[in-house]
C-alpha cells in the first residue's frame, strides 16, 4: 500500500508539468462543404472580435497541411476558405485570436472568426466564423456561421461540422529549439 501511495504522491506532483504553459503550434483549413445547405443566416455582429487579440503577421507560421487542404480543393465536394498557421501561448485560461481573411469593408471582412484556446489535460476550442457576402458598396448583406466547441488530445488533427461549414484544426506543442 505504500509503494501505491508514494507512486500516486509522485504522480500528482510531476503531473502538471506535463500540460504546463506553453507556446503551441495552431492550423486550421476553414472549408465549404458543397451541396449542404447553409446551417444558419445569422449576420456577423458589428463586434465580431471582441476580447481577441488581432492575429498578427509575426504569429503566423508556414502552413504544414497543405497536402490535406489540397486534396479537399481538388475535390469535388469541398472549397477551401481559409487556411492559416500561427503560434500562440497557451494556459489553463483561454485565450482568443481574430482571424480575418480577405478585404476589410465597414469592420467585415469576407471570412471572420475567432477561435479560443484553453490548455487544461486536453485543449479546449471554440471556434466562431462567419463567412460573410458583402454588396458592391461593401454593405454586410448576409452571413453564414459555423460555432463549434470540442475538447482534443494535443497534437490530434480535429473535423469540426456545422452543415455546409467544417473545420479542421490542430494544436501541437512548440518543441524548444536545441
Amino acid at each position: 500500500m505504500g509503494l501505491i501511495r508514494s507512486f500516486t504522491l509522485l504522480l500528482v506532483l510531476f503531473a502538471p508539468a506535463a500540460f504546463a504553459d506553453g507556446t503551441y503550434q495552431v492550423e486550421l483549413i476553414l472549408f465549404r462543404q458543397n451541396g449542404e445547405p447553409a446551417a444558419t443566416n445569422q449576420p456577423a455582429p458589428e463586434d465580431w472580435a471582441a476580447g481577441a487579440q488581432p492575429l498578427g503577421a509575426d504569429n503566423q507560421t508556414p502552413t504544414a497541411l497543405d497536402t490535406l487542404a489540397n486534396k479537399l480543393e481538388s475535390s469535388d465536394g469541398y472549397k477551401v476558405l481559409l487556411h492559416t498557421a500561427w503560434q500562440q501561448d497557451l494556459s489553463a485560461t483561454p485565450s482568443k485570436v481574430a482571424i480575418s481573411d480577405g478585404q476589410e469593408q465597414f469592420g467585415h471582412f469576407p471570412i471572420e472568426g475567432t477561435v479560443s484556446l484553453g490548455l487544461a489535460r486536453f485543449t479546449d476550442i471554440d471556434a466562431n466564423f462567419w463567412v460573410n457576402q458583402l454588396d458592391s458598396h461593401g454593405v454586410l448583406v448576409t452571413s453564414e456561421r459555423m460555432r463549434q466547441a470540442t475538447r482534443v488530445r494535443n497534437g490530434e488533427l480535429t473535423y469540426m461540422d456545422n452543415g455546409s461549414l467544417a473545420l479542421l484544426i490542430k494544436v501541437s506543442p512548440v518543441q524548444p529549439s536545441r
